[in-house]
């Protein structure tokens, strides 16, 4: 089993201290984000988890805690986009995202860091030669840090229409994003990082390599091992991830990202913030009485070690 944590919240910013006490216990519970009432209880043994993705955005409180990962394999996926305040609204100066990205990776290696440049926005303010700019200076100051950058188009979802157009960005002025993103693949090879299309089937037509963000390749690559591993039929059509199990909520992440598809309003991330103790088995909540929690069937997908010969 692939622990994904999470693509519905930045659990290394905010939640990693309950994170590792769920390892610590061996187990996690996790709501049904469409039937909320329904809650699965989540094994998280060694000998369960095959790899751990992480997914966020300034993973800085890790590095004190990397010791207390060491029975499990993992890699980050850090977000690193051009954007100031008026978008992602609560995150640490780009110089500091940078400094903490190039320390994880003279810890734990460039292979198990992977740069996400997610999603690509043309407004006014972020027109083509802005994101040559900040890409190109990016890449140079992750040269050696990374191996790889996986990014996206903007997903103009309906409930994130509104935001977006209070930040100049529509659905028509997101033409040329696939020409943008093939420069951009070029001045990443420059730099020894290999970028591919995450989800995004226009950058994938346009010449980009397909991303698999969950990656059995990559997982296969820090393990030695083997894995039977399926495409996760549970995303998109579009989206290439091999199968993992999200132990995330929705409307708990205190980036304050515009373009977020994760949270409804900044009120219901507030009120579920608050409710957030590090010892409790869920995520910003707690067990109700008219709850039904099931035991999720999971178990390794290990296969065998790879052959030297």
């Amino acid at each position: 089993m692939i622990v994904s944590a999470s693509r519905r919240t930045d659990i290394p910013r905010f939640y990693f201290e309950w994170f590792l006490n769920r390892l610590a216990d061996g187990f996690v519970l996790v709501r049904n984000p469409m039937n909320f009432h329904q809650v699965s209880r989540v094994p998280l043994s060694p000998e369960t988890v095959d790899c751990i993705v992480f997914w966020t955005k300034d993973p800085a409180p890790m590095l004190a805690q990397l010791y207390r990962l060491e029975p499990y394999p993992y890699y980050i996926q850090f977000t690193v986009n051009p954007y100031g305040g008026e978008t992602e609204r609560a995150l640490p100066p780009k110089k500091t995202l940078l400094d903490t990205f190039r320390r994880l990776a003279e810890r734990i290696g460039p292979e198990r860091m992977v740069w996400r440049y997610s999603p690509i926005l043309i407004s006014a303010d972020y027109m083509a030669e802005r994101h040559l700019e900040f890409f190109g200076e990016t890449a140079r100051a992750l040269r050696g840090y990374t191996k790889q950058c996986k990014m996206s188009l903007l997903d103009l979802y309906p409930k994130i229409r509104k935001r977006m157009a209070a930040c100049d960005v529509t659905a028509a002025g997101q033409s040329g994003g696939e020409a943008l993103a093939l420069r951009l693949a070029e001045e990443g090879r420059r730099n020894g990082i290999e970028v591919s299309a995450c989800g995004s089937p226009s950058l994938a037509a346009a010449g980009l390599p397909q991303a698999k963000c969950v990656d059995g390749a990559l997982i296969t690559r820090i393990t030695g091992l083997r894995y039977n591993l399926k495409k996760d039929a549970g995303q998109r059509a579009s989206c290439a991830c091999v199968k993992s199990v999200d132990i995330g909520a929705y409307d708990t992440c205190g980036n304050g990202c515009r373009y977020c598809y994760a949270n409804v309003s900044d009120e219901a991330v507030r009120r579920n913030r608050a409710a957030y103790d590090p010892r409790a088995p869920l995520l910003c909540s707690r067990l109700l009485p008219e709850d039904k929690v099931t035991e999720r069937e999971a178990k390794s997908d290990r296969a065998g070690q790879l052959s030297l010969f």
